[in-house]
């Protein structure tokens, strides 16, 4: 299987958030789920016809 889409995503995330900052286990945590809810939700997507793959997957099941 291709695994372009983790590693997509992965490279954005390292991108896009600073872990230098956190300084516990916990706060790296927060930290990327604080992403993943930004990733899923606000993240506009060029591939996703310009939608947050959230409103993407309930586009296509309205469908």
């Amino acid at each position: 299987w291709d695994n372009a889409p983790q590693e997509s995503f992965f490279g954005h995330m390292k991108d896009e958030i600073n872990l230098k900052s956190c300084t516990t286990f916990e706060s790296v945590k927060k930290m990327i789920n604080k992403y993943v809810i930004y990733y899923n939700n606000y993240r506009y997507q060029w591939n996703l016809k310009k939608m947050t793959p959230v409103q993407y997957r309930n586009h296509l099941l309205a469908s």
